[in-house]
């Protein structure tokens, strides 16, 4: 009798003895909320790590999106550009802060906002920009922050998918007016659920920092200013934090290794697209990508979908298109955003993790080669 194969998820945490260990020492010292040693060092840790001056930690990055948003100036009806190939978040914040986003393609070389769109998308109510890391590849950063320089737009980096990826030399996290980071269970560096802004502004930090705490005068305690949010995280989770920062080169190289691996053997199979890197990138994967073009391969993304899920391999298709969904199909307009929709239609997303063993890559490997034949 055949022995059934293991499942292989898509992602998982990769917790061991020193976020064990961390995580104890917080909730024995009763610091279980959002005050405490390790929330301290943490936003000390992850600004240094990120090249950024100031690092403030948020309840998720979904909040985070929301409280840099928020911390930018964003008014009611303000328009926001951000490409429609990212997690739903980024466009919801727009919408939480009253704005609105409207849609730009993305780059075929990158899988990220084409800069060359951007200046046909402004308006005279457009107030910012948000560049999506996508599946662990930066956005071309540069050109964006010229374009807003030139037009007097901020620029917010969605770097929640692409943590310590490299930029010309530098790393995510101080290459714009602030960058939001996400801490989900199936990030690169996890707490559960968590997030954090950076960035070199002192004033944006204040601000952020106001409106996470319910908008209470850091110097009156229970006098509010303004309205704002709940937004802190806590010191367990920072402790937990700590500890993947302190084995980041372990979580990083590794998945490095498996991205290497699966490239080698699925670079030359027909009608299997590998994800592109610009040559001024480095790539901190967070899922392995590939596009698949079921005329040349023989079968579409959903059959290699329906195949590996045969062999107990968990995949993911791409993105749906924000502007494709119900809420903002209307607001859109209708019109194409071809890249976009082309990636999305055919792009997949193979198991990814840190933990994961070469038997395991080779074995996903050859599930897909096999759903063509």
């Amino acid at each position: 009798m055949a022995t059934e194969q293991a499942f292989i998820p898509v992602a998982a945490p990769d917790l061991g003895e020193t976020e064990e260990r961390y995580a104890v020492d917080a909730i024995r010292s009763s610091w279980i909320s959002s005050s405490g040693h390790y929330v301290n060092r943490f936003e000390a840790m992850f600004a240094e790590l990120c090249g950024a001056r100031k690092a403030a930690s948020i309840v998720n990055g979904t909040a985070a999106l929301h409280l840099a948003i928020e911390a930018a100036g964003l008014q009611p009806g303000d328009e926001v550009i951000v490409p429609s190939l990212t997690y739903v978040a980024t466009a919801n914040a727009v919408r939480y802060a009253q704005g609105v986003p409207v849609f730009v393609d993305v780059e075929p070389h990158t899988w990220c906002l084409d800069p060359d769109l951007i200046e046909a998308a402004i308006s005279p109510r457009t107030k910012g920009i948000i560049a999506v890391d996508l599946y662990g590849h930066p956005a071309d950063m540069d050109r964006i922050r010229e374009i807003a320089r030139k037009r007097g737009l901020w620029v917010i980096e969605d770097a929640a998918e692409a943590h310590f990826a490299g930029y010309k030399g530098r790393v995510t996290g101080s290459l714009a007016d602030l960058t939001v980071f996400s801490f989900f269970g199936n990030k690169i560096v996890t707490c559960g659920e968590g997030g954090a802004i950076t960035t070199d502004d002192p004033e944006l930090d204040a601000r952020i920092r106001l409106l996470r705490n319910q908008g209470m005068d850091p110097n009156r305690r229970y006098f509010f200013s303004v309205i704002g949010y709940n937004y802190r995280l806590t010191n367990v989770a920072c402790a937990l934090l700590c500890a993947q920062l302190e084995r980041r080169e372990w979580l990083i190289t590794r998945r490095r290794e498996i991205y290497r691996r699966y490239r080698d053997q699925l670079a030359d199979v027909a009608g299997v697209g590998l994800q592109p890197v610009a040559p001024w990138a480095e790539v901190t994967p967070w899922l392995f990508c590939v596009t698949i073009d079921a005329e040349r391969f023989g079968r579409t993304r959903d059959d290699i979908m329906a195949a590996l899920q045969q062999n107990r391999i968990e995949t993911r298709p791409f993105f749906i298109p924000v502007h494709q969904l119900p809420v903002y199909t209307a607001a859109h307009g209708g019109r194409s955003l071809p890249v976009t929709e082309r990636l999305s239609a055919n792009g997949l997303n193979l198991p990814t993790f840190s933990g994961m063993s070469d038997a395991q890559v080779d074995r996903v490997c050859a599930a897909l080669i096999a759903a063509g034949r």
